[in-house]
């Protein structure tokens, strides 16, 4: 089978396969990157094309400029999100804005998720999750309406020990979740909330059940795609 050649734009090309020596180790931490005349020379670009290059290695968190020494590889470890960040109070570091909470009908996944009616109804909590004061994810939750309604969870302030809580004290404990995970481009509101570069970003579609797998909650979390990795951990037996 014929593969597909690489027709992305030169300073992507050339991004690409920095990236690739970094990820190998080839480049590690610490490590300066040739000079911009002997990249220029190796690729046999322009010099706005390499540093073109750079800047998109920078913006992902790959290198950084040391003033008047030069570019180097930075030591990149991936960045975890727990969900405690939404309770409160928040782990150090970590605080969230409310930016939405409504009664509205769901987009049809989550509404497929939580298993509503033609007519049915969820209130959403959109909120912005920031560490030392960056934007680092964007999440939705939908909870149904039947639920929600006239709780806490349908109230615009912050929830204190988050909506686990409330969902037990009305009888809905969470017992476990379900995720599925895609990568795509950012939207143009994604891009401005959590102050993206030119990368694809990781899509959490998270459904919660309760008992007799009752779904209580569906949320979408939005992550930049350059600054995670999904860790998962499950028994074999």
């Amino acid at each position: 089978m014929a593969q597909r050649n690489d027709d992305r734009p030169r300073h992507e090309q050339i991004a690409a396969d920095l990236r690739e020596q970094i990820m190998a180790g080839e480049l590690s931490p610490g490590m300066p990157l040739p000079s911009t005349h002997r990249l220029v020379e190796r690729y046999s670009a322009a010099n706005p094309t390499i540093q073109k290059a750079l800047r998109s290695l920078k913006d992902e968190g790959f290198l950084y400029s040391h003033q008047g020494k030069g570019v180097y590889v930075r030591s990149r470890q991936p960045f975890l999100v727990e969900v405690s960040p939404y309770f409160t109070p928040s782990p150090e570091g970590y605080s969230y804005d409310v930016l939405e909470v409504a009664e509205v009908r769901p987009p049809r996944d989550a509404a497929d998720a939580l298993r509503l009616p033609e007519s049915g109804t969820a209130v959403i909590r959109r909120r912005l999750t920031r560490h030392r004061g960056e934007p680092v994810e964007l999440d939705m939750s939908y909870y149904p309406a039947e639920i929600a309604a006239g709780t806490e969870l349908a109230d615009p302030r912050k929830i204190r020990g988050g909506a686990p809580r409330i969902l037990a004290d009305l009888g809905y404990p969470e017992r476990y979740f379900t995720d599925r995970v895609s990568v795509r481009m950012p939207t143009t509101e994604e891009i401005g909330l959590l102050d993206l570069p030119n990368v694809p970003v990781i899509r959490q579609f998270r459904v919660i059940y309760s008992d007799d797998d009752r779904p209580v909650e569906a949320s979408v979390l939005i992550k930049g795609g350059h600054l995670y990795e999904l860790l998962y951990r499950q028994s074999a037996t």
